[in-house]
């Protein structure tokens, strides 16, 4: 087995990577969830190292929660309370126990998108 997990925020309204946003991963199993991971984005929006490493991957079904509130505040791109976004939850599976997985946030204050990258 030698899949892992990576992310990264993108800011698509300035243009720039997000920086700070706390990310916290969660591993699904039907109505249960369990937190396995949490971290910081840095300057380039990404996290130091993955956030689901070689040697904790596993397929199966995951949550990341993207706390993007409180990086629109520090930005200045909040408006008011509540925020039309604040955490952003992006589940997805992964099934391929040897793959390179990555799930960017593209954010903006009023809208998000997400894919799998590479």
């Amino acid at each position: 087995m030698s899949g892992y997990l990576t992310t990264h925020v993108l800011d698509t309204a300035k243009g720039c990577p997000a920086k700070g946003i706390k990310i916290v991963l969660y591993r699904v199993s039907g109505e249960n969830r369990v937190q396995i991971a949490e971290t910081l984005t840095n300057d380039d929006g990404r996290t130091d190292s993955p956030i689901l490493p070689v040697e904790a991957f596993a397929t199966g079904t995951y949550e990341l929660v993207f706390h993007a509130g409180d990086y629109l505040r520090a930005s200045g791109q909040a408006g008011d309370d509540p925020l039309f976004l604040d955490q952003v939850p992006l589940r997805f599976g992964m099934s391929d126990a040897a793959a390179h997985y990555h799930v960017p946030l593209l954010l903006s204050p009023y809208g998000y998108s997400t894919y799998r990258g590479s």
